[in-house]
């Protein structure tokens, strides 16, 4: 049995281990969470795909929903995480313990609040979410289920990020990949099974998500190596709350963003029918699952880059940006290669009934893979200016592509173009957010470059 690591050894771990080995082997897990995450959306996408195309642009109406209870889980287990790991840098764990408890407790009571109003006004919600008159009776059936497991699944992804940034990413994806192994397992069963319809498959993701939440809860208090997460610790004060919110803006831009922008996008497809949503909705949800690839291999970078830029090491965060900047353009060329010559085949396995819905489907993906390489620039440099605490410049960059870049072309694209202007939104807006975000973390990059110079001068002197 292999022995704990002590706070003392993992500091060592995290500041003197080349990155080229540190980063794979705290991205593994961490890939495999964000993969596990993205397949609860994708496996209830497929399995009511197959009752039919309503049910199916219901999931990607509801899936907005979703998205902003995420929101707020990762805003705070990403914000609480980022100052967590900076924490455990200068060693300070009764800090630390202080900084989890407050993150983790307040995500409940957030999700807590979300349910509650969601449920109170279903009906105006999933009409402003893009549901049509056929769409609006499932899209509530599958709402109702995942608002009353809303603080679940924000407790659950504060506690996994919060792992995540103490380098315990292997924790974080026992209880994550537990849910989604049961998820998509539920999901056949009670859809089909039970004949309970998309209301399967909402049940299906909330009794996952409450299995993913025990379980990470169990470790994260009965784990001597975590920082646990003890009621009695949570600090109401508004500087908590403020490195807290500095950290986790970003998150909640590019999560919370990208809810109103899927919302969005479906009140777009609305002139185009049902078939434009579920097309649209499909593409996203696997366009999505490449992402998380790299989103999760970029949670391998960031306790890192935490733990180095706390620890003064700028000439380790600027060596593991590159690394993982290279990895991933390698990694994203590959997935766009493949996934725009399989498009149709792609499109096919979800609705192969619907010709309509494989028709727009397999262009929209193919323009997005065309632009796909571009998000290693974008997810990476998002991650970077979010982890050293540079929270503008991190939301900028996160709320680029779904947001101040998405919604002027959701605007006019459609409105001119049709159908293909639909199809094009995205892409345009990812061309938008790489330039940005060039513009914004090459400035970061040589700020880090002066302050790893003056280090080296400091410790000449010494």
């Amino acid at each position: 049995m292999s022995r704990v690591m002590t706070q003392e050894e993992r500091f060592r771990r995290m500041v003197e281990t080349p990155v080229s080995k540190l980063i794979p082997s705290l991205a593994v897990p961490t890939i495999i969470s964000m993969l596990i995450t993205s397949i609860y959306n994708m496996a209830d996408t497929y399995f009511v795909s197959q009752i039919n195309t309503s049910a199916s642009a219901a999931v990607g109406v509801s899936y907005s929903l979703m998205s902003m209870i995420q929101a707020f889980g990762f805003t705070l287990g990403m914000g609480g995480g980022n100052y967590l790991s900076r924490v455990l840098g200068t060693q300070d764990t009764k800090k630390a313990e202080q900084i989890a408890s407050t993150a983790f407790y307040t995500s409940m009571a957030v999700g807590a609040v979300l349910a509650v109003l969601g449920l109170l006004f279903l009906d105006p919600l999933v009409r402003i979410l893009g549901a049509t008159d056929t769409i609006a009776p499932y899209a509530k059936d599958y709402a109702k289920y995942i608002l009353m497991a809303a603080p679940i699944m924000t407790g659950s992804l504060s506690m996994n990020n919060l792992l995540r940034f103490q380098g315990l990413a292997v924790y974080a994806m026992v209880g994550i990949t537990l849910g989604g192994v049961l998820n998509m397992v539920l999901d056949p069963i009670l859809i089909f099974g039970f004949d309970m319809g998309i209301a399967g498959a909402a049940i299906a993701t909330a009794l996952s998500q409450l299995i993913s939440f025990l379980v990470l809860f169990l470790q994260s208090n009965l784990r001597s190596d975590c920082v646990h997460l003890n009621p009695k610790k949570i600090v109401f004060r508004g500087w908590m709350y403020g490195e807290i919110l500095h950290g986790g803006i970003p998150s909640l831009c590019r999560q919370g963003v990208a809810s109103i922008a899927t919302a969005a996008l479906n009140l777009a497809a609305n002139p185009f029918g049902d078939a434009a949503i579920a097309a649209m909705s499909i593409v996203s949800r696997y366009m999505m699952f490449i992402n998380s690839a790299l989103i999760g291999f970029g949670q391998g970078f960031q306790p890192v880059c935490g733990f180095n830029f706390g620890a003064k090491r700028y000439d380790r965060v600027l060596e593991s940006f590159w690394f993982c900047v290279k990895v991933a353009v390698v990694l994203l060329t590959t997935l766009a290669v493949i996934s725009f010559f399989g498009a149709g085949t792609i499109m096919a396995q979800f609705r192969k009934d619907d010709p309509a819905v494989i028709e727009i489907g397999t262009w929209a993906m193919r323009f997005q893979c065309l632009t796909l390489p571009f998000q290693s620039w974008i997810i990476m440099s998002n991650m970077l200016t979010q982890t050293i605490g540079y929270g503008f410049r991190a939301s900028i960059v996160a709320a680029g592509r779904q947001g101040i870049f998405l919604f002027p072309v959701l605007l006019t694209l459609p409105g001119l173009m049709g159908v293909r202007g639909l199809q094009l939104c995205q892409p345009a807006a990812d061309i938008c957010t790489f330039i940005a975000a060039m513009v914004i973390v090459l400035g970061v990059l040589k700020e880090l470059r002066e302050k790893n110079e003056k280090m080296q001068v400091s410790e000449k002197k010494l």
